[in-house]
């Protein structure tokens, strides 16, 4: 009778089966037990390891289930072959783990929103009260979002934006990044034009679908249209209204150039991100491109309320022109939405009942109150004629020049030495770096709490000399 080299210890925790089924697993993988073996009847094996019956079974059972058994009626149980040698193991490949560090004492980076601004109360009830009163939001939506949603963001959109469309149009996603993707894999194969600088996170997700790029300069008004000719590309991506890093506009004729170059040919097409349109603290920002171009001009808008709101909050929106809708749904008609219903349904009630026009009408408030103390901060520190300051009309981050700084990569440096994490403007040139202003780095904000902005001035006026 075969006889097993192993006992089971009724003390440890595993339960005993687990062990019996572990020992028996050693023994096929080691090879100990080979292929055709037959192993002791379960009342056998259960008087030789003084263990219940129902015990072996269990660990039989188990076996049999994961292959390495074969249960035969009035037989028994016999090992298996196992088609692929387990032994000696792979060599484990170490991980690559993330680095990690402390963070700063003031992140200056520009993704971030000031937390306390989010309207926790009405948000939370509106959530609160849809969990009890619309259970039908458990199950799938609309592919492209709830429609009482996109009707809510067309509204808005077109009141505040100018944009012109259906909400037949309208695609809701998790993030802008996102829906890039998917519009950029409707134009695989093509060229795409993109803002130099400008987002390094644009030209991967474009490469990604198989889209080249070309880095398209700008200038005071924005993407060039003359290098835009010259790139053949026909694909443009623009921030026209808040470019990123600049904080150029680009005004209403370059905008029209734009629109003239893409309606020349067939098959050409303008990616909008409507970046940070909604925070302008002078006047009310021009209408979109999207809303110049008519709703069946050749331009692919997005926009998100990840600053408006939260990023956490992954909710955008695209719209499509007509032509590229039908390919929309013909490609991703199956897919299902990628933001939860509760959240659009949220947003929805929020949108339609007023509530998030008042609430960016305080957080405008706030922050231009916040960018408005740190450029009189930052002035103090190191005096007017030695500071320039970009970007105090629009968007939630600014351009400081310090005019005989120690270079751009020693002040970013010394700025963290300090606690002080930010970025320098080179770092956003995809090619023609030598071409970026000089001692220039990007302050975001937005995420700075204004009891702070005192003790930042001074860290950077230690950093950098005052």
């Amino acid at each position: 009778m075969l006889q097993l080299p192993f006992t089971l210890d009724a003390g440890r925790s595993t339960p005993l089966y687990q062990q019996l089924y572990d020992s028996l697993v050693s023994q096929i993988r080691s090879g100990a037990l080979t292929a055709g073996t037959k192993l002791p009847g379960k009342r056998t094996l259960a008087a030789q390891l003084a263990i219940g019956v129902n015990t072996v079974d269990t660990a039989y059972q188990m076996l049999v289930a994961e292959g390495y058994l074969e249960s035969r009626p009035k037989s028994g149980f016999f090992v298996q072959e196992i088609s692929e040698p387990l032994s000696p193991p792979v060599p484990a490949v170490p991980l690559v783990r993330e680095e990690t560090s402390a963070p700063p004492r003031f992140d200056l980076s520009t993704g971030s929103v000031d937390t306390a601004l989010f309207p926790f109360r009405t948000w939370g009830r509106i959530q609160k009260e849809l969990l009890y009163d619309a259970p039908e939001l458990l199950l799938h939506g609309h592919p492209q979002g709830d429609r009482a949603l996109r009707e809510a963001i067309v509204e808005y959109l077109s009141t505040y934006r100018g944009v012109v469309c259906d909400s037949e149009q309208m695609v809701v996603g998790a993030g802008v990044e996102y829906l890039l993707g998917l519009a950029a894999h409707l134009l695989k194969g093509g060229t795409a034009a993109i803002e130099n600088p400008g987002y390094r996170r644009v030209r991967t997700i474009l490469e990604n679908s198989d889209l080249a790029c070309r880095g398209v300069s700008i200038d005071e008004g924005g993407l060039s249209v003359s290098a835009l000719e010259e790139s053949g590309a026909n694909l443009c991506c623009v921030t026209p209204s808040h470019h990123f890093p600049t904080g150029v506009t680009m005004p209403a004729g370059r905008r029209s150039q734009l629109l003239r170059w893409a309606t020349a040919q067939p098959g050409r097409y303008i990616i909008e991100d409507d970046y940070d349109a909604e925070f302008r603290f002078d006047i009310r920002p021009l209408p979109s491109l999207q809303g110049l171009g008519g709703q069946n001009g050749p331009v692919i808008y997005l926009s998100t309320f990840s600053k408006s709101l939260a990023p956490s909050i992954r909710i955008a929106c695209m719209v499509l022109p007509p032509e590229l809708l039908e390919r929309y749904r013909s490609t991703y008609g199956t897919y299902a939405n990628t933001v939860s219903r509760f959240e659009q349904q949220t947003l929805c009630r929020f949108l339609r009942d007023g509530y998030f026009t008042r609430h960016l009408s305080r957080m405008r408030s706030a922050y231009k109150a916040r960018m408005e103390a740190l450029c009189a901060a930052l002035e103090h520190t190191f005096g007017r004629e030695r500071l320039t300051l970009q970007g105090r009309h629009n968007g939630l981050h600014l351009l400081l020049t310090l005019q005989d700084g120690p270079g751009e990569g020693t002040m970013v440096r010394r700025a963290l030495e300090e606690g002080v994490k930010l970025t320098g403007l080179s770092t956003y040139y995809l090619e023609g770096a030598e071409g970026c202003p000089e001692n220039t780095v990007i302050l975001g904000y937005a995420g700075l709490a204004d009891d702070d902005i005192p003790d930042l001035a001074a860290a950077l006026g230690r950093a950098w000399g005052t």
